[in-house]
């Protein structure tokens, strides 16, 4: 067998665990990693000049990034939430716009904007066991 391919089969089943067990928390936590793992791709694409890729991983940080904006409770949420989702669609355009310009310093943009709304997401205690 491939050894890049067990270690990544490893890795696939290494993550399955760990969303299967964490909590609702933990699961934004693990979006927000992949988003900003997956904007450092996209920025390794360009540097390599690699276009395929880099529609690749900016792809799948605007499908990550779209799956928080998704998991806002909008209907039932302070005004706070209202710009959290101002904040995600903005992200997403951007992220779009770096595709299309291969642009880097947009990648690095959004990159802050989202690690910014992870510390805070991260400052926040998950809730513990209910009794």
């Amino acid at each position: 067998m491939n050894p890049m391919l067990a270690l990544r089969q490893y890795q696939k089943v290494g993550a399955q665990a760990q969303t299967s067990e964490a909590s609702p928390h933990r699961l934004v936590q693990m979006l927000m990693e992949g988003g900003l793992d997956r904007i450092a791709q996209a920025k390794g694409a360009m540097e390599r000049k690699d276009v395929a890729n880099k529609g690749v991983f900016i792809g799948k940080a605007i499908g990550i990034i779209g799956g928080l904006r998704e998991g806002l409770d909008l209907e039932n949420s302070m005004d706070t939430l209202g710009d959290l989702d101002s904040l995600y669609t903005y992200m997403m355009k951007r992220l779009a716009e770096a595709n299309i310009k291969t642009d880097p310093k947009i990648l690095d943009e959004v990159a802050d904007l989202l690690r910014t709304v992870k510390e805070g997401w991260d400052a926040i205690a998950a809730p513990g066991p209910q009794f």
